[in-house]
């Protein structure tokens, strides 16, 4: 059974614009088991806003959410302000928030040889067809693991003295993969975590030396959660910065596997309990059969022309009179409608309750 959300819980993120009495806008918490399009530019207050509602599902559903964070901007969800009233500051300080974070006291591992064999290989640019000996080899080293002494990868598939194992081993030195800190190797993974299904498991993308890095570990994490859709475990998947791992034209092996990964959760997830939040600048940076799967829309000020015309074209529910006002947009309004809301509205976004993890850098005055 997928965690109750609420069967009336109303989630409060602000008021609605020219309201006289700064009545209160409210989201459908149930309407959350459809797919989410977060959108809005540079400094529109995006991220900040998407706080303000993160910290909504904490507070009135039990919804568990998975955030893949390129940009460290929820490592703090758990840190509460000093100024958030008294009864929410309680209920979000009971939660059970987990953030992962490369290196430190809680880092974010996972076991590759968890991952199913085509994100392995793209991981190390392996190609089923051109590189098929390589290929096919690494399906042997799930079954050598525990002769591996101190995950010491290269040396034991240098000491087999097999020519296919010397390639690969090659490979995996010239990329410099298996001396990732990603990697768990019989250790606790973060899907171990999110198995156990805290309120909120954050995973820090932004800490690691290389891009590589990152996007095999939202990969791992996105393989497992489909690996496992048959359990039927409602979750809100967040990805923000979601042009990072949902492409339009996709280039890297781990790239287009993140692409068709996240367009097929958006197809077919959502009888599983796997609801996207996506979260970006611009629709055009998104691969269109993700976008189309989103039955709710939050737009944030948004200028260009063209993103709006395509805006309109996807999302028909939203009315044209409300979507042209998005230029004019100040920081924190936004424009909500479809499923998870009583009818399309102009929303200024309320206060968080919690610290923003990633904040702008500001101009230092003389």
């Amino acid at each position: 059974m997928s965690p109750s959300v609420g069967v009336m819980a109303d989630l409060r993120i602000g008021t609605l614009l020219e309201s006289e009495e700064h009545t209160p806008a409210h989201l459908l918490a149930k309407r959350l088991n459809r797919h989410t399009f977060w959108c809005g530019q540079s400094g529109s207050g995006k991220t900040y806003a998407l706080g303000v509602l993160l910290e909504q599902v904490l507070l009135h559903t039990r919804l568990p959410l998975v955030i893949l964070d390129p940009n460290s901007d929820f490592v703090k969800l758990s840190d509460v302000r000093q100024d958030a009233p008294v009864d929410a500051a309680d209920a979000l300080g009971s939660r059970d928030i987990r953030v992962f974070r490369p290196g430190g006291d809680n880092p974010l591992k996972i076991r590759m040889l968890d991952m199913p064999l085509r994100s392995q290989a793209a991981v190390v640019h392996l190609d089923p067809i051109l590189d098929a000996e390589e290929y096919n080899a690494m399906l042997s080293l799930a079954t050598e693991y525990p002769r591996i002494k101190d995950h010491h990868l290269v040396p034991h598939l240098r000491a087999s003295g097999a020519e296919v194992m010397h390639r690969l081993a090659l490979r995996l030195e010239n990329l410099g993969v298996a001396e990732w800190g990603l990697w768990a190797w019989g250790g606790r993974s973060v899907t171990d975590d999110i198995d156990e299904r805290p309120d909120a498991t954050v995973v820090d993308l932004g800490g690691f030396a290389t891009q590589a890095e990152s996007r095999a570990a939202a990969l791992a994490v996105l393989d497992h959660l489909w690996t496992h859709r048959e359990e039927r475990v409602g979750r809100l998947i967040v990805i923000d910065e979601a042009h990072n791992l949902c492409s339009p034209d996709p280039v890297s092996a781990v790239d287009q596997r993140l692409t068709e990964l996240i367009v097929q959760i958006a197809a077919e997830g959502r009888k599983y309990g796997l609801w996207l939040l996506l979260s970006t600048q611009r629709p055009s940076k998104v691969h269109p059969n993700a976008l189309s799967q989103c039955d709710n829309l939050a737009l944030m000020r948004m200028s260009s022309p063209r993103d709006l015309d395509e805006l309109a074209e996807i999302f028909g529910y939203a009315p044209g009179a409300l979507l042209e006002r998005s230029p004019m947009f100040a920081q924190g309004q936004a424009l909500f409608a479809g499923g998870f809301i009583a009818q399309p509205s102009l929303v200024q976004m309320g206060d968080r309750l919690t610290h923003e993890g990633g904040i702008d850098v500001p101009v230092p005055i003389r």
